[in-house]
């Protein structure tokens, strides 16, 4: 059996009109993130995660933001492609693991829709995805209330 790790990492700036989607959960609060899908920072550190995993690229080599194809796209047409693709290429999910740091809003209240959401989109027990939240006690841009980041870690195997 063959056993991989992969780590994945994703920031996005506030910015206002848009909705805040983390995790495939829209999360009522008065900024959305600025990008060029739906900026869902969750999703995009998993799916880097999962591909750097399995030696496939990385999420700007799937699905870069060149073009008209991806423009305002639900980040979870990634995690379904993403998922898709390593099972092509006969990989099995076994955990993610993600840390969402922002200072505000408070999203607490939304870990554990977020690992329902996507436990569904990665065809796996809602176990077997962890979503914890941070904030920086105020350092950085994050403790600035400039944006969201969000870290992921992901195993992955093939037998």
């Amino acid at each position: 059996m063959t056993t991989r790790v992969g780590f994945g990492y994703d920031v996005h700036a506030f910015t206002e009109g848009r909705p805040l989607v983390l995790g495939g959960v829209t999360i009522p609060y008065e900024y959305g993130l600025a990008g060029y899908s739906d900026a869902d920072a969750v999703i995009h550190a998993i799916v880097d995660a999962l591909l750097g995993a399995a030696a496939l690229g990385d999420i700007g080599m799937h699905f870069p933001s060149s073009g008209p194809l991806w423009k305002d796209q639900p980040s979870t047409v990634f995690l379904d492609h993403t998922y898709n693709l390593l099972c092509e290429h006969n990989w099995t999910i076994s955990n993610v693991d993600t840390t969402i740091v922002a200072e505000q809003p408070r999203l607490s209240p939304y870990r554990q829709a977020m690992c329902t959401h996507l436990a569904t989109h990665l065809h796996l027990d809602p176990g077997q995805v962890s979503v914890k939240v941070t904030t920086t006690d105020s350092l950085g841009f994050a403790g600035r209330r400039e944006g969201i980041a969000c870290y992921a870690v992901a195993l992955i195997e093939r037998s």
